[in-house]
């Protein structure tokens, strides 16, 4: 909700249709009486100007006491559905206010509510209020990009009571919503990315080969046959399953490219001197938001981070700088997303990209889930990403239209498995592909050891 402040002149006051008609009549009759002498009729001529002047001094004098609050339900929206927005304004003077007209103040590309004649409303009541100071107004509002978008403040057209003049005031202040990026429903299966246990599980794994053993309990309805520990189960003469496993949340990492810099390199792509939101920048956060909501619904604890800087979150200071997880990680990482601006113009890079030896994964650390999402990055970000590449399994590349070639062969040559997307009806498409390509790349490698096992057994004596 949003308390308003005190009332503001946006304009100064004007004339109607009518008061101006009068004034243009008031004028001609000035006119007539002078050149030929009628007397009679100056006094008319006076009246019809005096009286629009006299309204205009009326209505900027006629200063309301307004008190307005704003509600949105929801409070936060996503991208391309609608809100409804309540708002209550309460009279604080001691005279009637009525003859006025509202309209509630929208950014542009939104389609705000037509303005509306104002209620009547009542005299502050402080002793035994009746709710007849107080009015109550409603209208829906469709919000199609995502941001933070401030509606208001509430604008009401004040009137003389013979309509020759009017001024419009600012009651109130603005009030600001949330909307969050689309989401797009992704497939539940994954191929390798859905089989991995989690980092921590398989650190504790590696440095403690019999510790499943120590842990296992017996099974229950609905645990993954993948758990079963056969051992346990051998000795205690039922089945038993790991609880290591369950203990070890898995992990995900979410790249996004929020510099946008290899727009200095492509002068159509410079977007200095245009207007409304880059394509593919909102595409990519589309993306992201699709695949690091999938992950939290199955239990992935998910980091999302920026491409320039691996390390960096992509909000500075959020409350899930650290990751995101269950319950409430999917509502803060779409507002996270919801804040993220889009870069104003090119941005450079000072200093030396990360050596891939510093980025390659120790001997007992186990290997996460990895997924970019390019919009057009340059040629250190792109090293990024092929040094950190280890670190990563799978490691999967979003790339939309902006992505130049050069990069994408850098990163399939680092494996980098490479996905495009031109339109929000591709991601689906893009994600269920992950599995499919995973299913061919292990086809080659059974057929390639078949060959190689038969190649042996022909050549031996």
């Amino acid at each position: 909700m949003s308390r308003p402040r005190s009332v503001r002149v946006s304009a100064w006051p004007r004339l109607t249709r009518r008061g101006g008609t009068l004034v243009v009549v008031g004028v001609a009759l000035l006119a007539l009486s002078l050149w030929f002498d009628l007397r009679d009729i100056l006094l008319l001529a006076f009246v019809g100007i005096a009286m629009p002047a006299a309204a205009a001094v009326f209505v900027v004098v006629r200063t309301p006491r307004l008190a307005v609050t704003r509600a949105f339900a929801p409070p936060v929206v996503p991208a391309g559905s609608w809100t409804r927005v309540s708002l209550v304004v309460k009279n604080r003077g001691r005279r009637t206010f009525d003859g006025a007209h509202w309209r509630d103040t929208v950014p542009d590309g939104l389609a705000g509510p037509p303005e509306a004649i104002l209620p009547a409303i009542g005299p502050y009541e402080s002793v035994l209020p009746s709710g007849d100071d107080t009015v109550r107004l409603e209208y829906r509002l469709r919000m199609p990009r995502r941001g933070i978008v401030s509606i208001g403040p509430l604008h009401v057209g004040i009137t003389d009571p013979f309509g020759l003049a009017r001024i419009d005031r600012e009651v109130g202040t603005g009030h600001e919503i949330i909307v969050t990026p689309r989401v797009t429903p992704l497939e539940a299966a994954l191929g390798s990315a859905a089989s991995i246990d989690g980092v921590v599980h398989g650190l504790r794994r590696r440095t403690h080969p019999n510790s499943d053993e120590l842990i296992a309990r017996e099974y229950r309805y609905g645990d993954p046959l993948r758990r079963v520990n056969w051992a346990a189960t051998a000795r205690r003469g039922e089945l038993m399953v790991r609880e290591e496993e369950q203990r070890g949340d898995p992990e995900a990492r979410v790249l996004l490219d929020t510099t946008l810099s290899g727009r200095s390199r492509v002068p159509s792509l410079r977007r200095e001197h245009d207007e409304g939101p880059h394509h593919g920048f909102e595409l990519g956060i589309e993306v992201a938001a699709s695949i690091a909501v999938h992950l939290l619904e199955r239990g992935f604890q998910v980091r999302c981070t920026q491409v320039a800087d691996p390390e960096r979150a992509i909000i500075q200071g959020a409350a899930y700088d650290g990751g995101y997880r269950m319950p409430g990680g999917d509502r803060m990482l779409l507002e996270d997303l919801a804040r993220l601006e889009e870069p104003a113009r090119p941005t450079t890079h000072s200093g030396e990209p990360p050596a891939a030896s510093e980025a390659r994964p120790r001997a007992r650390e186990a290997r996460a889930p990895g997924f970019a999402v390019l919009v057009d990055p340059d040629e250190q970000e792109t090293r990024n990403l092929v040094a950190i590449r280890p670190i990563f399994e799978p490691a999967i590349a979003f790339a939309t239209e902006g992505v130049s070639h050069s990069v994408l062969e850098l990163l399939e040559e680092a494996d980098w498995r490479i996905m495009r997307v031109r339109r929000p009806t591709d991601i689906g498409e893009a994600w269920s592909g992950i599995a499919a390509t995973a299913r061919g790349r292990s086809s080659v490698r059974s057929a390639r050891r078949t060959g190689d096992d038969e190649g042996t057994v022909t050549d031996a004596p």
